[in-house]
């Protein structure tokens, strides 16, 4: 692919603006689920509680032109909630499927951690290979498929954690702090969910968002960037501190996600900063500690990851 076509870039921002229209302050955490979107992965967003996740998830899927659920993911709920169920019709005398909300375009999880891991295992198959298996029968999901789903810390109560093949499944956690001082007093002034986000209008279909994951496929990603990669990745499994480091699957995530913020910025080759803007976090939930069944605190995690790139020189 020599040049993007014309079309292409004025169309990423009109969604990044849209977007923005709502969701006050965080670019950074704008682009990077833009990134996941492009780049066929699903995304994480984890915070306490009111600093915006809901918002930028309800304000990304509201975007696109496609089908969306959101799901307040509760304690209570089963793996069919979400995948569907066969009953019985006494009419045609068969047994009928239902679907369950996961045949969307876009599902909203909110709060994913407070339903348990029987549940959140439900998600599997679907993240990893956009379809599920049910009473012996394989059904596709539809195109495009994104899950965005919203957590708060593991410390709060009624939650559980998300066991690390749930997590591997996503291609970003990201995090987004208090607002800044200027954005927060817009948000006070502005109050977006109750007036731009209820009337945020959808600025790309979802035939359009395929068109343009395609167009991610294309990017050109040199050898010295996988080289790069793997040099990082061998770090990580490396440390002494780190009981499990990136695997396989994390780096093909790192690339995926490289080429497309590439797309993202307009060209159509990858640079080492798009590898490098990316590692953190796409790696900060896929790598284990020692000592500890779970990870440490994730600013720790992520200064360990941020000293272990240092020591892997980038190419130039």
């Amino acid at each position: 692919m020599a040049d993007l076509p014309d079309h292409v870039i004025p169309m990423l921002e009109r969604l990044r603006s849209n977007i923005r229209e709502c969701f006050l302050g965080h670019e950074a955490a704008v682009d990077r689920v833009l990134v996941c979107l492009l780049a066929r992965g699903h995304v994480l967003i984890e915070d306490v509680p009111g600093v915006g996740k809901t918002t930028l998830a309800t304000a990304l899927a509201r975007s696109v032109d496609g089908t969306i659920v959101r799901l307040q993911m509760t304690p209570d709920m089963v793996p069919s909630d979400i995948l569907g169920v066969t009953l019985w019709d006494q009419h045609k005398g068969e047994f009928t499927f239902k679907p369950g909300p996961i045949f969307c375009n876009v599902l909203v999880a909110d709060e994913v951690n407070r339903t348990t891991p029987r549940t959140q295992s439900a998600l599997l198959e679907a993240m990893s290979e956009y379809q599920v298996s049910i009473d012996g029968h394989t059904r596709k999901l539809l195109e495009p498929f994104l899950v965005v789903a919203t957590q708060n810390p593991y410390e709060f109560e009624g939650t559980y954690f998300l066991p690390e093949s749930q997590l591997d499944r996503f291609l970003m956690r990201i995090r987004l702090g208090y607002p800044k001082p200027e954005d927060e007093q817009r948000v006070l002034i502005s109050d977006p969910t109750r007036t731009a986000l209820s009337g945020l209008k959808p600025v790309m279909t979802a035939e359009e968002i395929v068109r343009l994951q395609r167009l991610v496929d294309d990017v050109r990603f040199d050898d010295r960037l996988a080289r790069y990669i793997v040099d990082l990745a061998n770090a990580t499994r490396d440390h002494p501190r780190l009981q499990i480091g990136l695997s396989t699957r994390g780096a093909l995530a790192l690339v995926h996600a490289s080429k497309a913020t590439a797309l993202l910025d307009g060209r159509t080759y990858t640079l080492p900063e798009d590898v490098t803007k990316n590692v953190i976090p796409v790696l900060a939930h896929r790598v284990v500690v020692h000592g500890r069944l779970r990870e440490e605190d994730g600013e720790s995690i992520e200064g360990l990851i941020q000293r272990v790139m240092e020591t892997v020189p980038s190419p130039v």
